[in-house]
């Protein structure tokens, strides 16, 4: 029989696969969703990088010398912080949202890597720290292969889908949703009708930091590790995410999944004995989830429509 048939019937009829699949979704779709509320106001964030990256480290620092959940509160603080100094810069002094995002990522590159040496004495990676266990769903657990699946899964993964949820009922079902709307599309009509535009988009970017870093956590605590500029590229990969799901939490929740069966498709191959695969074969299937994330951007260019203001200044007229 053909290996690779036998590579992938092996893969699609495991419940691992799928696991993995949820597992590798989650901290995209928690940091898209951050992606989404900056961008309905108006403020393109594309820091999302850097805020995982430093979610991912405060969050070994806190387990390190506290516990894994101060770990995550820490983690959120930082990331709030760092996406409240792409606000102030970008907001209150009109600056290129672009050049502003782009700076506080290398700045995030900057700081992991020093404190990293300076904290734990080498470059790298950290120690092992503890994790936040594993939620364990008595019953679904032993469900045949649904419990295999569902019945032990990390709380960030029942974070992640929650936060679709959230997402979608404060955007399209409360009065600061509409504002967020309205501010993204047009901030100068949110403006005579009294909505104040700057509070708004701090509201956005600031949230896009909680949730960017409680994506940016779920990588360092599935691990029980930071690795230097652990987050590879997920942070972009989360925006492309956005911008496949047409800017909406549906959307995302959709487009992040098919991200993490693709990266959780490369890693069920690569571990398939059967196959024989070479290094250069293995590279190359470590480079599915970027061609899936190019092929599906490509594929919406010219369909896909962001809110109007997205990217640009408001300056109030007085």
């Amino acid at each position: 029989m053909n290996p690779w048939f036998v590579a992938f019937y092996n893969t699609f009829t495991t419940p691992d696969f799928y696991k993995s699949a949820l597992e590798m979704s989650a901290p995209l779709m928690l940091t898209a969703i951050g992606g989404l509320f900056s961008e309905k106001t108006g403020v393109t964030n594309i820091a999302l990088e850097g805020i995982m990256l430093m979610g991912a480290f405060f969050a070994v620092i806190g387990s390190y010398f506290f516990n894994p959940y101060i770990g995550v509160l820490i983690a959120i603080v930082v990331g709030m912080a760092m996406a409240a100094l792409h606000a102030w810069v970008s907001i209150k002094y009109a600056a290129n949202q672009i050049v502003s995002a782009t700076a506080v990522t290398l700045l995030s590159y900057g700081i992991t890597g020093f404190l990293l040496q300076k904290i734990f004495g080498h470059p790298g990676n950290s120690p092992v720290v503890d994790k936040i266990p594993k939620l364990v769903i008595p019953g679904l657990i032993n469900v045949p292969f649904i419990g295999a699946i569902f019945g032990q899964l990390s709380p960030f993964v029942w974070a992640a889908f929650a936060s679709v949820i959230v997402a979608w009922f404060v955007i399209y079902k409360t009065k600061l949703g509409l504002r967020m709307r309205v501010v993204g599309e047009n901030p100068e009509a949110a403006d005579s009708l009294g909505v104040n535009v700057y509070k708004i988009r701090y509201f956005g970017v600031i949230m896009s930091g909680f949730f960017a870093a409680l994506g940016g956590a779920y990588l360092s605590m599935n691990l029980g590790q930071f690795t230097e500029k652990m987050t590879n590229g997920r942070g972009f990969i989360a925006l492309a995410a956005m911008i496949f799901g047409n800017w909406k939490p549906k959307g995302i929740f959709y487009a992040t999944l098919l991200f993490g069966f693709a990266e959780a498709l490369n890693m069920q191959l690569q571990s398939q004995s059967i196959l024989q695969l070479s290094s250069s074969v293995q590279n190359l299937f470590g480079m599915i989830p970027y061609l899936v994330t190019l092929v599906a951007v490509a594929g919406l260019v010219g369909r896909s429509r962001p809110p109007a203001a997205s990217g640009v200044p408001y300056i109030k007229e007085h």
